[in-house]
């Protein structure tokens, strides 16, 4: 019987096992991150500075390949209800009518006003000569005009009261134009102002609206409050938020565009049903939204997106600014017939600046043929300077 000191030494001679080895820590896969680098790097330049070749197009998009929206199932398209299927189809055969060309084409000039007119004086002289080449009418929306010209006399139309701001200016529009249309010789319907006065002599303002390719009716998008945010969802589905928007209400549109603005009730009872101050607590303009949202549904490339009526609303007030007889002079009205630019400002905190050149057939032109608001004590200033201010 072993003791235990046989046992101790026993156990001495017991190979002992080493303990679990801690193996050193693993060293970084720098490659990797090296890898993942230079992969990250090579599709930032690829995507600024894209390859030309067809066969990169499949991995990158850009301006010279197709974008990977284009491989994509087309999105379903909104089914139109019946009464815009009925629109659309007109409006598209009225589009696609052939021009016919009047043997002694005219241009309507629409003098929308509260009564009578202060500078007939200085549109005599602008129309003196020209006789056979123009139509005037005049809306009188409180009193019955007094005229001192031959051009205008027995030339106003049955006419109705006017409220700023509502669908009834709107309907002043459509009524003079109405009353124009029954003319076939006028082929371009200008829509002016008590207030507005000719910027350039009458052959050429003839030539720049008889000869041009599209309409000139302003329109842009404002994502402020007094643009995009005086839309209603209730002009939904004929009516979405994409397509509204914003534009002075003076206008100068060829034929065929009189004539569909006059085919439209679809777009027009919308704006009328809930384009109005204080509706839904918003102060919607009509006839700030309803021409330009109407032709960016139906004709956007038909529009120049500008007027030919200079308005300056630099004061950045309600009403633009309002020209008294200090401020008339040559420099003045030379300055106004250099702007080539359109120019607007969003009515948000950003004040976003949108412009674009004013282009005439594609040629850069100046942008105003017409101005306004000049009060009415500025037409002995305005009669002396024309004949300098007005030639182009």
């Amino acid at each position: 019987m072993k003791t235990v000191k046989d046992l101790r030494l026993g156990m001495g001679d017991v190979q002992i096992l080493p303990g679990s080895r801690h193996r050193p820590p693993m060293k970084k896969p720098m490659w990797i991150i090296v890898l993942v680098l230079f992969v990250c790097v090579f599709l930032v330049c690829a995507y600024i500075y894209p390859p030309k070749s067809s066969s990169a197009c499949y991995i990158f998009s850009s301006g010279n390949c197709r974008s990977i929206t284009d491989w994509l199932p087309p999105v379903p398209a909104r089914e139109y209800t019946d009464e815009e299927i009925a629109s659309r189809a007109v409006i598209r055969d009225i589009l696609k009518t052939p021009v016919v060309l009047s043997k002694n084409p005219k241009i309507a000039f629409m003098f929308l006003s509260p009564g009578s007119l202060p500078f007939e004086r200085l549109w005599d002289k602008f129309f003196q000569g020209h006789e056979g080449k123009f139509s005037v009418y005049v809306h009188a929306s409180k009193t019955k005009p007094i005229h001192v010209s031959r051009y205008f006399v027995n030339r106003d139309i049955r006419s109705a009261q006017v409220v700023w701001g509502k669908i009834s200016m709107v309907n002043a529009e459509r009524r003079l134009l109405a009353n124009a249309l029954q003319d076939p010789d006028n082929q371009q319907f200008v829509l002016l102002s008590d207030s507005c006065v000719p910027l350039y002599t009458f052959d050429y303002i003839f030539d720049y609206l008889m000869y041009t390719n599209v309409s000139f009716v302003d329109c842009f998008t404002d994502p402020g409050p007094h643009g995009n945010g005086r839309y209603s969802k209730r002009m939904l589905p004929e009516i979405e938020m994409k397509n509204f928007r914003k534009g002075a209400q003076w206008f100068s549109m060829k034929r065929q565009h009189a004539v569909i603005v006059m085919a439209d009730n679809l777009y027009y009872s919308k704006f009328k049903a809930y384009c109005q101050p204080g509706f839904e607590g918003k102060n919607c303009i009509a006839d700030e939204h309803y021409l330009p949202t109407f032709f960016q549904i139906v004709d956007p490339g038909g529009i120049a997106n500008w007027s030919t009526t200079h308005v300056d609303w630099s004061e950045r007030k309600w009403h633009p600014k309002s020209y008294r007889v200090r401020d008339v002079s040559y420099e003045l009205l030379k300055n106004i017939t250099s702007i080539d630019v359109s120019v607007h400002v969003s009515s948000d905190e950003k004040r976003q600046v949108q412009s674009w050149p004013c282009l005439w057939n594609g040629i850069q032109k100046p942008c105003y043929l017409f101005a306004r608001k000049f009060n009415p004590g500025t037409l002995s200033t305005l009669l002396q300077l024309f004949s300098n201010y007005s030639a182009p």
